[in-house]
């Protein structure tokens, strides 16, 4: 995972250094130990690497990261998880329109999100990626681990020149992926 944030690192500065410049600095492991006893998480190794190299995108940078979605500070995605969990069971009452497993780590502004999945509902994988749509029954798994997903984007980086680039772009081609659930 290393090896992939400091190449993504690399295309971003290059490719995309307005952006660049509104993410964030990254968390130590003193404010990550923080945050993982006030939500009570074990945060997953692949979460801590990539929050130790930037901590999500500034709330005033409305560019999208990747999938129209904004990287989000960890304290936030924790925060959001936080308030979502309670209303399994009230406003939500259809099992795993939102899971106590998730955290929000991309958003879209809308209420919809991209989640790291820390127990593999729906596959048994540990750490894939999941789509939450606040309003529509589908959870796309769109890839097995934050790795191969990050791996997609710096495909997409090293295919594109700086003049064909637009930051609008979805990351797709993922081997046996999306995997589609529809909650009933």
């Amino acid at each position: 995972m290393d090896e992939i944030i400091q190449k993504l690192d690399n295309y971003l500065s290059t490719l995309r250094p307005e952006f660049y410049r509104q993410l964030n600095e990254p968390l130590d492991n003193s404010q990550l130990n923080k945050l993982e006893e006030y939500y009570k998480i074990k945060i997953p190794k692949d979460l801590r690497i990539l929050y130790k190299w930037k901590n999500g995108q500034q709330p005033n940078c409305y560019e999208p990261f990747v999938n129209n979605s904004c990287f989000i500070p960890l304290h936030q995605a924790l925060y959001d998880a936080s308030e979502l969990t309670p209303m399994i069971g009230f406003d939500f009452e259809i099992e795993n329109w939102w899971n106590e497993n998730w955290i929000p780590i991309f958003q879209n502004g809308g209420g919809d999100s991209i989640c790291f999945d820390l127990k593999g509902i729906f596959t048994e994988q540990k750490g894939q990626l999941i789509e939450f749509w606040h309003a529509d029954n589908d959870r796309n798994v769109i890839a097995p681990t934050l790795e191969m997903f990050f791996g997609k984007i710096i495909d997409f980086y090293e295919t594109k020149q700086m003049e064909e680039f637009d930051e609008y772009f979805k990351v797709e081609k993922i081997d046996n992926y999306p995997q589609k659930f529809i909650l009933k």
